[in-house]
This record gives C-alpha cells, sequence and structure tokens, in this order.
C-alpha cells in the first residue's frame, strides 16, 4: 500500500544484466483492492475503493480508482468526491492476512533472507543465487507468473544493487513490472526522479530543498555534502546525499520467526500417475529439506496437502521418532502419508509437503535408525545432501536434480 513517487515517463527497461545485483523487492500492486477484484471478478475494470466507515481513510485502491486521484490514506470523504462512482468494499483483514502468510511463504522457498516489511511487501537477498546472467531475471519473472497463478494478484520486482534502489525499482516497474537495473547505471536511473523519492526525505525537508532550487535527486548528488548538511542537519542530510548517490549499505534482514517450511506443486492437468507423483513428492520433499539444512532447522512433525480434482483439500501429518532435516526420512514419511490417501487411480491437482514443529539443528542429539547405526549410511547421505547444497548455492537451485526415473516432469524448486 504504497504511495511512493512514481514517474510514468521513466524509463521501466534498463536491460537485464543482473550481475552482481544483491538485492529483490517484492511490492503488491493495489494489495487490498487486487484481493478484492481477485475473488470477485465483476469488480474487474472498475474503480474500486478499499476502506472502513465514512469517517475513516482509503485503504487500498484500484488503479482505476488511482486515475481519479484517489490514494491510500485519503480521507473517505474526499475519495467520494474524486470517484463518485467507485465501487467501495469493506475490508477483510484476515483475508489478506492469509494472503500474505502464503505469498511471504512462497518467497521462503527462493531465499532463506526475506525481510517482511509490511503485510504487501518485501526485500531478498538474492546474492545466494547465483547463475549465468538473467538467472535473477528469470527467478523474478518466475515470482511474479507463480503468485498471480496461485492468488489472482500481481506484483511488481525490482532487481537491484541495495534496497533503496530495489525499491525504487519496484515502484517505476508498477503495475505488473519487473525493472532490473545493472550495475554501472544506478545514477543515470536516479537522475531521472525527484527529491521526494528519496527515502525519508519527509515533506518539511522535501520543501526546504526545493526552496534552495534543488528538484531532483541529480540536483542533490552532484552537491558537496557540507552544503546538504547545512541545510538538513548532519544525520538527514549525509543520509540523503548517499542516497542521492546511490549507495545504501542496509543489509536485508530476516524478520519472520519460521514456524514450518513447506513446498507445494500444482499440475499443469490432473495427475493420476503413482511414478510421477512419487516423483512430485521426492522433489518437494528436497525442497523442503534443503531449505531446513540452509536456516539449520530440524522438524518434528511432517504434513502433506493433497488438493483432488473436485478441489477438495485434505491433510495429513505424522510426528517423527526424532526431529530431522534428512530427505530420506522425510520423503518417505510424506509418500507414505499420500500413498495411504490416494486410492489407485485416483488423481491429484495439487501436492504439497510441509515440516512442522522446527527446533534449531545445534543442541539437538543425533538419533540414528538401526540400519544407519550398522552402516555409514547416515554420513554417506549427510555429505552428499550437503555437496548438492553447496552446487545449488553457487549456481542455482536447478543447475543439479535428484536421480529419478527418466522421462518424469518433476515441479520447479
Amino acid at each position: 500500500m504504497s504511495n511512493a513517487v512514481r514517474v510514468t515517463q521513466a524509463r521501466r527497461d534498463w536491460g537485464s544484466d543482473d550481475t552482481g545485483l544483491n538485492v529483490m523487492h517484492v511490492d503488491m500492486d493495489a494489495f487490498y483492492a487486487s484481493v478484492e477484484i481477485a475473488q470477485r471478478p465483476e469488480l474487474r475494470g472498475q474503480p474500486v475503493i478499499v476502506a472502513g466507515g465514512e469517517r475513516s481513510v482509503v485503504l487500498a485502491a484500484s488503479y482505476e480508482a488511482r486515475e481519479l486521484g484517489v490514494r491510500s490514506a485519503m480521507p473517505t470523504q474526499r475519495a467520494r468526491l474524486l470517484a463518485p462512482h467507485a465501487v467501495w468494499v469493506a475490508p477483510r483483514h484476515h483475508e489478506y492476512a492469509r494472503i500474505s502468510r502464503s505469498v511471504m511463504d512462497y518467497l521462503d522457498t527462493i531465499t532463506p533472507w526475506v525481510e517482511q516489511v509490511s503485510i504487501d511487501e518485501a526485500y531478498l537477498d538474492v546474492s545466494g543465487i547465483r547463475g549465468p546472467q538473467g538467472t535473477l531475471s528469470a527467478r523474478a519473472q518466475e515470482l511474479r507468473a507463480q503468485v498471480k497463478a496461485h492468488h489472482g494478484v500481481t506484483c511488481s520486482v525490482g532487481v537491484a544493487a541495495n534496497k533503496f534502489l530495489a525499491k525504487l525499482c519496484s515502484t517505476q516497474a508498477k503495475p505488473d513490472g519487473l525493472l532490473v537495473l545493472p550495475r554501472g547505471q544506478e545514477q543515470e536511473f536516479l537522475n531521472l526522479l525527484p527529491i521526494g523519492a528519496l527515502m525519508g526525505i519527509g515533506d518539511k525537508s522535501e520543501r526546504r530543498l526545493k526552496q534552495h532550487g534543488l528538484h531532483t535527486i541529480r540536483d542533490v548528488a552532484a552537491l558537496e555534502p557540507s552544503y546538504v548538511v547545512a541545510l538538513l542537519g548532519a544525520t538527514l542530510g549525509n543520509r540523503l546525499i548517499h542516497l542521492a548517490r546511490g549507495i545504501d549499505d542496509r543489509p536485508v534482514t530476516p524478520t519472520r520467526v519460521e514456524k514450518s517450511v513447506g513446498a507445494e506443486h500444482t499440475f499443469a492437468q490432473d495427475e493420476g500417475s503413482r511414478e510421477v507423483l512419487r516423483a512430485t513428492v521426492r522433489s518437494l520433499a528436497d525442497t523442503v529439506t534443503s531449505r531446513l539444512r540452509s536456516r539449520g532447522l530440524l522438524a518434528r512433525t511432517i504434513s502433506v496437502k493433497i488438493r483432488d480434482v473436485n478441489f477438495h483439500t485434505i491433510t495429513r501429518h505424522v510426528t517423527l521418532h526424532s526431529p530431522s532435516q534428512s530427505l530420506h526420512v522425510v520423503f518417505s514419511q510424506a509418500w507414505t502419508l499420500v500413498d495411504r490417501q490416494l486410492l489407485p487411480g485416483q488423481r491429484a491437482r495439487l501436492l504439497g509437503v510441509r515440516a512442522e514443529q522446527l527446533v534449531p539443528e545445534e543442541g539437538q542429539p543425533l538419533t540414528l535408525t538401526l540400519e544407519e547405526s550398522l552402516t555409514d549410511h547416515h554420513d554417506t547421505t549427510r555429505k552428499t545432501e550437503e555437496t548438492i547444497d553447496a552446487i545449488r548455492a553457487k549456481f542455482g537451485s536447478r543447475a543439479i536434480s535428484l536421480g529419478v526415473q527418466s522421462g518424469l516432469q518433476l515441479p520447479k524448486s
């Protein structure tokens, strides 16, 4: 629900060279209004305003309403004057929170370094996603497609060298867009924007800068730092000079305490092949356990989700004898649950695997099965999993796949 400065005439395509870029910013488009429109298709194309009572403020406005001048945080009385024929919708905060959690869970499958800053936006540290040029761009496009496919809402994504630039990129990409800002083009990109785009400037400071003939970021970036400090003080002045020159060293700091780690796959067509279903569960278990290991977590409970051809969804779970992050353990337990639930020939529309009741790996006693205690199977398996994790960390999650029967189409992780 950002009202960030967007310059409509600014360039939206700066190329796709994502070499050395570290941060991705994901911002849902007109989130509350988009959820309502997705769940009530008859509202599509109409100016939609989400707000409470008559004396409240606008919580969200569709882009059709924004074209009429309506903005978030605007008094509803003012909004009614600007958009007298708009459709007004009462907020459903529980539904927005539910979809937000689902989107953030999906972002966690891309990288463990996710900093959620509001219900509808988050930063991702993507420095660990390495691969050929264009890898981040492709992941961002896939991210946008997944969010839209699963929830019917769109998001805009910015990819840049730091948090400040990534957020500006997502803002300029709106609605439903992607903007990648290659290294070396930061200042040219910033020079096009007004000073109001500088994070944390405030109305009072903006007016003061404009009184001194400073209207664009280009104007501020060209100044001696001492001049800006004299106008705004040392703290704000130095910060704005750094931002105007594209400098922002704030790290992406994960903010969510994970209670579970999961992965899901929706089949392009309802699937009844036991081989495909089993291979899919294994691929999902691989995704889940890889994320557990990257976070240093173990799971006490494994659950599965099955959605059938009639959109009926069931969940089943099992509690492990001891917490685990082993692919062998998670896959075997998850497949047993699915195999028991789906009758031979019964088709599935969606499968999901989730690790729950998470505990830190550090300090947990190592508990082996009888087979593992009599052989070196555990050590070998652990080393194999760590090697796969290292390869994926360097070359991307698709760089190496599990051995499965040839010809099976596994979900993308």
